[in-house]
């Protein structure tokens, strides 16, 4: 397996070599040539693994230059009941006799990104151990990124971590569970801005080669192509945990910010998994809903950003997107290198032509506002007896439109409502069960850097910061 960049500008290389970094060298995002296509007697014979195994079996297709003994160490080190609560891993609770929940949230911080992010910490160690390197991660968070990567990273050898997140934009649950962390390796930096700025701060010290080669700048932002295929895996498992035989469908909603997860979905169906819809769920920050929709791409201004009940999603600028356009335009890497330099200076792009298309992808959208979530809430607790955090509610209020009869609908997961009790409380007039281990953690010390948007001042701090742990 050897990856290309999406804007055409990267010789083909191997997974091992594109781990660690972020963008590609032409500002890219890395891809597969092509997806392995999965057949039915493939199908067969996964559905009776367990999780561990199962993520072995997908990883290998895309990570091929990693001796298959030590992948299968790999994963079996990463998915076990006692990083996730049991061994079904990703266990599938059926709400209604179609409508189901895909519980992602049973990690080390209580959310969907643990299940990519605990993997990618064990790469990570296991490559730079091989290749005798030290890696500093700089990555942006609009809540729930932050605090997986340094849960997975904290106290990784050759590992230090370098999260931005918006300042007093997100839950108090999910600053302190990132703030309250003293390794030496972790440094929060809070940025004077939206989460887009953290994320173009981010590109910016990514695009910067020479800085990223001498202090060897590595991503666990979303745009990590071993995080993307790492959710990959929960969509088989749910797939499977659904349905009995191999010529059954599904639709998954996925509550969608960075357009990670759900391209996850995207490279699964491309496998050819039994996908009907993928619905792409947002809050008021609806500019994936309003492409889908009308093929009109306007990722807005830092102002127009809305600052919300579910903040995971309070994205403008979602990078996986591109991803997705890459292949919906066959692969055309000058024509998307095209479309993103007209981004960068007209702030939008037009793609409406291709909006007959977008039904052979399975792509639907939908929005949802902060009384929508709070209804359907309401709605879940009263009618399953089941707690919902913002974001999955948000999924689950776009599903409700496009379900179909005798097609099952599994919405993921975010993360647990303890993460965001507030709107919880708001909701419901109780207070949302958390683990012993978070009691009180509002409370801890907290640790973190302020800094306005200031990319050259942010490089300053991570060189001297890395010069200081290297010498």
């Amino acid at each position: 397996m050897r990856y290309l960049s999406t804007r055409g500008g990267m010789p083909a290389v191997r997974f091992c070599e594109i781990l660690l970094g972020g963008l590609a060298p032409d500002g890219g995002l890395v891809l597969p040539e092509s997806y392995p296509r999965v057949d039915e007697e493939t199908l067969a014979r996964w559905r009776l693994l367990p999780y561990p195994e199962l993520a072995f079996e997908i990883l290998r297709l895309y990570a091929d230059d990693i001796p298959e003994d030590d992948l299968r160490a790999l994963t079996a080190r990463t998915y076990t009941a006692e990083i996730f609560g049991s061994d079904a891993i990703t266990p599938l609770q059926r709400l209604d006799g179609e409508l189901h929940l895909l519980r992602l949230s049973n990690g080390p911080t209580l959310a969907f990104k643990d299940l990519a992010m605990q993997l990618l910490g064990n790469l990570f160690e296991y490559v730079l151990a091989k290749q005798g390197r030290e890696l500093n991660i700089v990555g942006a968070t609009s809540g729930d990124t932050g605090s997986a990567a340094e849960y997975a990273m904290r106290g990784k050898r050759g590992v230090r971590v370098f999260m931005l997140s918006p300042h007093r934009r997100m839950s108090a649950f999910q600053t302190a569970q990132m703030f309250s962390l003293h390794d030496p390796n972790i440094y929060n930096i809070a940025i004077d801005g939206v989460f887009d700025d953290c994320q173009d701060m981010v590109k910016a010290i990514s695009n910067d080669l020479d800085f990223k080669r001498r202090w060897s700048i590595g991503t666990v932002n979303s745009i990590n192509w071993a995080r993307v295929v790492a959710q990959v895996v929960y969509y088989f498992r749910g797939w499977f945990a659904a349905t009995t035989s191999n010529d059954q469908k599904v639709s998954f909603a996925v509550p969608s910010g960075n357009f990670g997860n759900v391209l996850a979905g995207h490279i699964a169906r491309s496998m050819g998994l039994p996908i009907s819809r993928l619905v792409v769920a947002t809050n008021e920050n609806d500019v994936l809903d309003e492409f889908f929709r009308t093929g009109h791409y306007r990722p807005r201004a830092s102002a127009e950003t809305q600052h919300t009940s579910s903040p995971s999603m309070d994205i403008s600028k979602a990078s996986n997107f591109e991803r997705f356009v890459h292949d919906l335009l066959g692969g055309d890497g000058a024509r998307v290198a095209a479309l993103w330099k007209q981004l960068d200076t007209e702030g939008a792009f037009d793609l409406s032509a291709e909006l007959p298309r977008f039904a052979d992808y399975g792509f639907v959208s939908g929005s949802s506002s902060h009384a929508d979530r709070l209804a359907t809430i309401r709605a879940v607790h009263q009618a399953y007896g089941v707690v919902v955090d913002t974001h999955t509610a948000d999924g689950l209020f776009v599903a409700e439109r496009w379900r179909e009869p005798g097609v099952p609908m599994i919405c993921l997961e975010t993360a647990q409502p303890a993460k965001f009790a507030a709107s919880i409380r708001e909701a419901l007039g109780i207070e949302p069960p958390r683990p012993a281990a978070y009691e009180g953690i509002e409370s801890r010390a907290q640790r973190y850097t302020l800094m306005p948007r200031d990319v050259r001042l942010l490089a300053r701090f991570i060189a001297s910061r890395a010069a200081s742990a290297a010498g």
